[in-house]
């Protein structure tokens, strides 16, 4: 595969160029490698486009997961709690998971324990591979590469997206690059509020 488009939010890209320049190469290595011709084994049964032969999102996901735990890059966790008090969250969102949850309790309130995961973290950098649909793009846009970067767990969250070239070629609704960087940009220069590197893939 190869990098078709990259776009930097936050100057996301300009921070990895500067203080992990060879993160960033190592990533596009990696990229590199993937043979996409390897991961069309999907037969369609949607109406549309009823048996052919579409890129295989877990197939695409599996080369990536190989090529990325060799280079150590690995799963991460961020746990926390929350409760409906408005008030209580403000208060303990930025401070540690048993914090949160004592401050909460002391306060008479039930706290609720949730979580956010990223498959591949390095060097306090984000990756998060997404053939999966719209919606789990925008989380992971929106919600998670947020939460890591207020947790000081990153500097940096890269979103790895297919080109909508690539993105005809399989499931319908499979988030794509040119959706979803209009999506960043219409929510203004300021939002997210965490650095981000976009990057669209194709075959």
């Amino acid at each position: 595969m190869k990098v078709a488009q990259t776009y930097s939010h936050l100057n996301g890209l300009e921070y990895l160029l500067v203080h992990k320049s060879s993160l960033w190469t190592e990533l596009n290595e990696i990229i590199a490698r993937i043979d996409a011709r390897r991961c069309r084994t999907k037969v369609s049964e949607e109406k549309t486009m009823h048996g052919r032969l579409l890129y295989s999102p877990i197939e695409m996901n599996k080369a990536f997961e190989h090529q990325l735990n060799r280079r150590h890059w690995t799963e991460s966790r961020v746990n926390y709690w929350v409760t409906a008090n408005e008030k209580l969250i403000r208060q303990t969102l930025a401070k540690g998971a048993d914090e949160q949850k004592a401050e909460i309790e002391a306060a008479g309130e039930k706290p609720i324990f949730s979580y956010n995961q990223t498959d591949f973290v390095k060097d306090r950098v984000a990756l998060e591979i997404q053939f999966g649909k719209y919606a789990f793009v925008a989380y992971d846009l929106f919600v998670k590469h947020l939460a890591f970067f207020v947790r000081d767990e990153i500097d940096v969250g890269i979103e790895l997206l297919a080109m909508k070239s690539l993105q005809h070629e399989m499931s319908s609704g499979v988030g794509y690059y040119e959706g979803e960087l209009y999506n960043v940009i219409r929510n203004g220069r300021g939002v997210p509020a965490v650095p981000l590197v976009l990057i669209g893939v194709e075959p």
